[in-house]
This record gives C-alpha cells, sequence and structure tokens, in this order.
C-alpha cells in the first residue's frame, strides 16, 4: 500500500504563508492498493487537488470516517464524483435515523450546495456498520471510535501489511487517569500493532484542559495510547487550524519526547508519501 496525504489539516482549512509546510486542507488521503485500486479516506477540501487522472480508475472507493463538514465539504469538488465513465462508491457510518445517501443529501443540496445528490448517477453509498468488509485485495475493519456523532477508524490490511486511520480521536475521553485497560480504551484493537497509523494530535496539553469532549486528543494522550497500541510508525493528523509551522514544529517535538523512541514519529504534511 502507497499512502499519500492530500489533506492534514482539521475543523476548517486554512491558507498562508504560515501554513505552507503542513498544509491547510481539511482531511483526505490516498491510498494506492495492489491493481492500482485507488482508495481515498476522507473527504475534506484536500480531495480537491487528489490527482486521479495518472491511472486509469474505473472505480474508486471513498471511506469517510463521519460527517463533519471538513471531512465531506471537499467531495462535491472531486472531479470524479461528476464523471460518468467512473464508478464511485462512498462508505460511511451509519446511522439509526437515516441513511447516508440521505445525510450526505442535506449538504449535497440547496441552499448549502447547487448540486444534488441525485445528480450524481455514478456514485453508489454504502452505509458501514462496525465489522469487516473487504474492497479488493484489502481487508478492512471499521469500529466507532469516540468522537462526537457516528465516527468509524478504520484497519487496512494488505499482504500482511496494516495502516490505521482515526483522523479524529479522543482516546482520555471518560477515563479516570489515562491510560486505563485497553480492551476498555477506543481503538485500541484497530490500532494494536498496525503498520502506521495516521491519529488526531490536534491539542497541545494546556489546550486539551479546556476542551475535553470535542472529540480530538492531544500530545501526552496520544503518546500513551501509541504506547499502548505499538504502531511502527505514526503520522500526525488533523493539526489545529490555529497553529501555524513553527507551531506546529514545536508541537512534534513535545511529543516526539513523550513518544521517547518507542514509535518513529512522522509529522503529517501534505504531500507526504509513506509505503506501508
Amino acid at each position: 500500500m502507497r499512502v499519500r496525504l492530500w489533506g492534514t489539516r482539521g475543523s476548517i482549512a486554512v491558507s498562508g504563508p504560515g501554513t505552507l509546510r503542513y498544509g491547510g486542507d481539511t482531511s483526505a488521503i490516498e491510498l494506492l492498493c495492489a491493481g492500482d485500486r485507488l482508495i481515498i479516506l476522507d473527504g475534506g477540501s484536500g480531495i480537491r487537488t487528489l490527482e486521479t487522472g495518472s491511472l486509469p480508475h474505473e472505480r474508486i472507493d471513498i471511506l469517510l470516517s463521519h460527517l463533519h463538514m471538513d471531512h465531506v465539504q471537499g467531495l462535491p469538488f472531486f472531479p470524479p464524483l461528476l464523471d460518468p465513465e467512473v464508478e464511485v462508491h462512498v462508505w460511511g457510518p451509519v446511522s439509526t435515523t437515516r441513511t447516508l445517501r440521505e445525510r450526505i443529501a442535506r449538504y449535497l443540496s440547496p441552499p448549502l450546495f447547487p448540486i444534488r445528490v441525485r445528480d450524481l448517477g455514478n456514485v453508489t453509498f454504502h452505509d458501514v456498520v462496525p465489522g469487516e468488509f473487504e474492497l479488493g485485495s484489502i481487508h478492512i475493519t471499521a469500529d466507532l471510535i469516540s468522537h462526537p456523532g457516528s465516527t468509524l477508524g478504520y484497519r487496512l490490511s494488505e499482504n500482511g501489511s496494516v495502516l490505521t486511520f482515526m483522523p479524529d480521536h479522543e482516546p482520555a475521553l471518560g477515563h479516570n487517569g489515562f491510560p486505563g485497560d485497553p480492551q476498555w480504551t477506543s481503538g485500541y484493537a484497530l490500532a494494536e500493532g498496525a503498520d502506521v497509523l495516521i491519529h488526531d494530535a490536534q491539542y497541545e496539553d494546556d489546550e486539551y484542559t479546556e476542551r475535553v469532549g470535542w472529540g480530538h486528543t492531544s500530545v501526552s494522550d496520544l503518546a500513551e495510547f501509541v504506547r499502548m497500541t505499538s504502531p511502527g510508525r505514526l503520522v500526525s493528523f488533523h493539526h489545529d487550524p490555529g497553529h501555524d509551522d513553527q507551531r506546529l514544529d514545536a508541537l512534534h517535538e513535545r511529543l516526539d519526547d513523550r513518544l521517547a523512541g518507542c514509535t518513529e514519529l512522522i509529522p503529517g504534511t501534505t504531500g507526504l508519501v509513506v509505503d506501508v
């Protein structure tokens, strides 16, 4: 599997000279699998610039972690959704009230957007329940994780290699002292022993104390989660829109100190390519 990051920012897209290295687009990741199969993780603003023309993709699968705007706002600007020659499948967390198609239609419809879901004749929507399924050579495990609203983390395996994607995650929520029992820790089974873990790293410790329950992770809690799950490499993700490149450099220095060499830290930057 070859992973490329097209959007690493959280909450809202940002621009300006202070965001050039880490990038300002929101969550979108390209995953190129065996047989040139293309899977995209999330549909934030970064999906708009994802290069699909270099390979003859007849089918593209998009796995949505959840439906907050920063993870779906790029969908209507993704050219294959309007290309009748491409079969697009959009997968996202199941709801007890509306189908995924109906929930996406609340965004893709007036007055929020001029194009409606019904205009996308080449797109099929799939409601994902926690469990396992296959997309070509990729075995996928999806499970609910701690974040406001129905949110999925994904564990993707191919030929013995494992990538875990949890862009918005607050594993310490509800713990009286973190870390606790791994079996009662959100996301543990998805992340355990993964070759690459792409994980929320939004807050400094002092920021988190004022944002408990918002669904994101502090530097210290992320380090504890990584020690618990022992991934081979950690790619930081969902950078706060208020953090410029210099502040993110400092955050990653502190995170690396807390990891104390237990896992290789790779700061998540737009354009980063990682082989799994």
